[in-house]
C-alpha cells in the first residue's frame, strides 16, 4: 500500500534495524533498486549510511530508484540478505519522487560515467554507495586531526579568508572587490597562524585556500581544503618534522575503519626516511642521465621517482625532502644557516607526490625587513603581519596538509577531483 504522506516521527536509521528483529519498525530513505522475481519484489532501500531489502509479495505501484520514502515494516532475520536482515509487510509513505529518466543510473556497482559526467551530476553521482567512502573517510582524517593536536595543546583557529595582502606573494591569486578597494582570497592562513603563536604558541585550522593557479591537471584545484599547524618554541625544522609524523599517524590509524576493503592502506614509520633536497636531485642525476643538479624544484616526474626509491630502499611509503632552495620558498621561510642558498623547510612525499609543505620561519624583526627587501618588497605593505615580530616572537615554524590529495592518495583515485566535493578548476564553477 502507499500513502501520500509520511508519518511525523522519526525513522530509525536502515544501520540500527537489526536490534528490533521480530518488531514493526519505521525507517526512511531512497529507493535504491527494484527487482521482480516471480511474485515477489524486492525493493533495496539506502539511507546516507547502509542499505536493506524490503520484501513485498503483493504489487508494489509506482516505486522506482531515487524515490523518496518512509517505510514501516516487521524487521525479520534473513542470513542472506545484505547485513543479515530483511524488512516483510512494508507500508511506503511517498516524500517526493524524482524526474523521470534519471541521468546516472545509481543501481548497479558503480556508476558506469566518466568523471566530467559524474562531476556534472555530483549531487546525483554521489549518492551512489561506492562514491561516498572516501567522504566518510575525508571526515574521519579532520576528526582525528583535530584530536591528535589537542591533546598535544594544539588550540584551533579560524582566521581570515579575505586579505589585504597578497601571503604566498605573485600572480596567483584571486582579487575580489572589497567595498571598492582590492582584497584577495587568502592563498593559505600562513600569516595569521603565525601571529597566533604570539599568542597561543600552539595552533591548527582546518579550511579552504584558494590558489589561482592556470593548471588542468589531475593533482592541482582552485580551491581545496588545508590542515594548517603552527607551533613556537621548536628547535629547528625537525621539531615541526616530529609533530607532523605523530598527527598523520594518528589520522591514518584512526581513518583505517572507515576503508577496511582497501589492501593499499599506508603506514606511517616510526622513523621516515629523510634525504636533503640536493642529494635528491644528485640521485635523479645520476638515474636519469641528466645533470638536475641547478634545479631550483622538484618535477612530479622527479617526485614519483623519489617515491618508488623511497619504498624499495626504505620500504616506505613517505619520504622527507628537506633543505629546498631559497629562490623557491616564501619570504618568510628560514634559511639554512650553514648553507644560506638553502632553506630549513620540507616537503612529505606520499606515494611520489607532495603532500605536506612545511618548515621553520624566520621569527626576528629585523630579519624580515631584510627578507622583503631583498624581493624587492615593501615592508609597509605588510604592517600588520610585522607588528606580531616587533613584540617578541618565538622560534616557530608549521605544515599545511593538503586534505583532499591525502584522500586521493589513500584512495587510489588517479585524479584530485574524485576526491573533493564539488570542485573548484580553472574550468569548473558549478554545481
Amino acid at each position: 500500500m502507499i500513502n501520500a504522506h509520511p508519518l511525523p516521527d522519526m525513522p530509525c536509521p536502515i544501520g540500527a534495524l537489526s536490534q528490533y528483529t521480530a518488531q514493526r519498525v519505521r525507517t526512511a530513505g531512497w529507493i535504491h533498486a527494484v527487482r521482480r522475481l516471480g511474485g515477489v519484489t524486492f525493493v533495496i532501500l539506502r539511507d546516507g549510511h547502509h542499505m536493506v531489502q524490503v520484501v513485498i509479495k503483493s504489487h508494489p505501484g509506482a516505486l522506482r530508484p531515487e524515490t523518496v520514502v518512509y517505510v514501516e515494516a516487521d524487521v525479520v532475520d534473513e542470513p542472506r540478505a545484505p547485513g543479515g536482515i530483511e524488512l516483510h509487510r512494508p507500508t511506503f509513505d511517498v516524500v517526493s519522487e524524482p524526474a523521470n529518466p534519471l541521468p546516472l543510473d545509481l543501481s548497479g556497482p558503480r556508476v558506469e560515467a566518466g568523471l566530467p559526467t559524474r562531476l556534472d551530476w555530483a549531487p546525483l553521482a554521489l549518492r551512489h554507495p561506492g562514491s561516498r567512502e572516501w567522504l566518510r573517510v575525508t571526515a574521519r582524517l579532520v576528526q582525528e586531526f583535530r584530536q591528535a593536536l589537542s591533546q598535544e595543546d594544539f588550540v584551533e583557529i579560524h582566521t581570515p579568508k579575505l586579505l589585504a595582502t597578497a601571503t604566498e606573494g605573485g600572480a596567483n591569486v584571486f582579487t575580489v572587490d572589497y567595498f571598492g578597494r582590492p582584497a584577495y582570497l587568502a592563498q593559505s592562513p600562513q600569516f595569521y597562524k603565525q601571529m597566533m603563536v604570539g599568542v597561543l604558541g600552539r595552533v591548527f585550522e582546518v579550511g579552504p585556500v584558494f590558489r589561482a593557479e592556470p593548471h588542468d591537471t589531475a593533482r592541482h584545484l582552485s580551491q581545496y581544503t588545508s590542515l594548517d599547524v603552527e607551533l613556537g618554541f621548536i628547535r629547528d625544522h625537525h621539531t615541526v618534522m616530529d609533530v607532523l609524523a605523530r598527527t598523520l599517524r594518528a589520522m591514518l590509524i584512526g581513518a583505517r575503519v572507515e576503508a577496511p576493503e582497501l589492501d593499499s592502506w599506508p603506514e606511517v614509520p616510526t622513523s621516515i626516511p629523510v634525504i636533503h633536497f640536493s642529494e635528491a636531485l644528485e640521485m635523479l642525476s645520476l638515474a636519469l642521465g641528466q645533470d638536475l643538479c641547478q634545479e631550483p624544484d622538484l618535477a612530479p616526474a622527479h617526485e614519483a621517482w623519489l617515491g618508488e626509491w623511497a619504498q624499495a630502499t626504505h620500504g616506505s611509503d613517505f619520504l622527507f625532502v628537506e633543505g629546498y632552495p631559497m629562490a623557491k620558498r616564501p619570504f618568510y621561510t628560514y634559511p639554512d644557516p650553514k648553507r644560506p642558498e638553502f632553506t630549513l623547510s620540507f616537503d612529505l612525499l606520499f606515494r611520489g607526490q607532495e603532500l605536506v609543505t612545511g618548515g621553520q620561519r624566520l621569527h626576528l624583526y629585523q630579519d624580515y625587513v631584510a627578507a622583503l627587501a631583498s624581493r624587492g618588497l615593501e615592508p609597509e605593505s605588510y604592517e600588520g603581519y610585522l607588528m606580531a615580530f616587533k613584540y617578541g616572537m618565538p622560534p616557530h615554524g608549521g605544515f599545511a596538509i593538503g586534505l583532499e590529495r591525502l584522500v586521493a592518495r589513500l584512495m587510489g583515485f588517479t585524479n584530485i577531483r574524485e576526491a573533493t566535493l564539488l570542485p573548484r578548476d580553472v574550468k569548473r564553477l558549478v554545481p
